[in-house]
């Protein structure tokens, strides 16, 4: 799939740091209960720390007790870009941005309580957060 940003891996680890070149271009998985916008409670927008491409609403994001920051539902379809992932001897759902192609994390259908029973558990450095004035 070709992206409206496409940089190198010179450029992408120029622009990132080594944390978030590893989980952005390399889907890495930051650890559990450790990012920063995991108890993020203010209205805003969530984009992608590469791109700033808008991926969530303050407003679909919820407690799903998992240890990452969970939203049940992307700001509109086409933001997110859904890729089969069977790597480590299972079948799940990743999810990347649609306009640079990063890594942000998995969506998995027990999003129980919901409105859309999806819980997209996404990796917080993979993200931006911008409150609403």
């Amino acid at each position: 799939m070709a992206y409206q940003v496409e940089k190198s891996d010179d450029e992408w680890r120029e622009q990132l740091g080594d944390e978030q070149f590893q989980v952005l271009r390399e889907a890495a998985t930051e650890r559990p209960w450790t990012g920063e916008l995991l108890d993020e409670e203010r209205a805003g927008i969530y984009a992608c720390a590469a791109c700033g491409s808008e991926l969530f609403k303050s407003g679909t994001k919820f407690d799903s007790g998992c240890g990452w920051p969970s939203f049940y539902e992307s700001v509109r379809p086409e933001a997110v870009q859904l890729i089969e992932d069977t790597s480590l001897g299972m079948v799940r759902t990743e999810v990347r941005c649609a306009n640079c192609g990063s890594h942000l994390g998995h969506v998995f259908p027990d999003g129980f309580g919901t409105p859309t029973g999806d819980r997209y558990c996404m990796n917080s450095i993979a993200l931006d957060f911008t409150p609403e004035p």
